[in-house]
């Protein structure tokens, strides 16, 4: 399969590259839940050593998107109803913090990039290029926990950062997230706290009961 316009620019490192068309190609469905990730067959399809695939799954397993199984090798990992009903307790405990602690340290800098990332999303949204639509409103949160400034916070998040990146593209209604997404940068721009970590559970809560019973 030739190389598609998903991956990102060979600048970055071969390892890079590749991690990050696999997730897009996982993200978007291409992978579904237990394919097999055969080293070989990926190197011959990005014309690569098998090394940087091997660092590439090895990555994406950290995340959470890959599983190894002792009889099957690499393969894409499913979410059951009670994973993700797990990951939803996780996820509203630590970004409900994530959006507290920015409410508190946001600078005017940190709001404009929140801002930026918002109405790129509303672009693309509008050109229907729903990939970039997602990944900016991925971006979104992501860049909510930097604001944060906590390392352990972050550190808790990293290793589901995945999984949730995964969770955020099964959304019904990307214009209706968008809106939520703006009342959150109202609520964190307005500098108190306990209004941000309320509107972050009541998004979280909103899109848990949004979700099918498997993703």
């Amino acid at each position: 399969m030739a190389a598609t316009t998903e991956e990102p620019q060979r600048s970055a490192p071969l390892r890079d590259v590749i991690r990050d068309a696999l997730r897009t190609r996982i993200f978007e469905g291409h992978y579904a839940p237990g394919t097999r990730m055969v080293e070989r067959d990926l190197a011959a399809e990005f014309n690569v050593s098998r090394l940087p695939v091997r660092e590439a799954l090895r990555m994406l397993q950290q995340e959470g998107l890959i599983t190894e199984r002792a009889t099957r090798g690499s393969v894409v990992t499913g979410l059951d109803e009670k994973d993700v009903d797990d990951l939803f307790h996780v996820r509203i405990a630590l970004e409900v913090l994530a959006c507290r602690l920015a409410a508190e340290r946001a600078t005017a800098d940190d709001l404009e990039r929140l801002r930026t990332l918002l109405d790129g999303a509303a672009e693309a949204l509008a050109r229907g290029n729903l990939a970039d639509a997602h990944r900016l409103n991925s971006e979104f949160h992501d860049e909510l926990t930097r604001i944060a400034d906590n390392t352990f916070l972050k550190t808790a998040l990293e290793p589901l950062q995945g999984r949730m990146h995964w969770l955020f593209r099964h959304v019904r209604s990307l214009p209706e997230l968008l809106e939520e997404h703006r009342d959150l940068l109202a609520a964190i721009a307005s500098g108190d706290p306990d209004r941000a970590a309320r509107q972050s559970a009541h998004h979280i809560e909103k899109y848990r009961e949004q979700y099918p019973d498997t993703v």
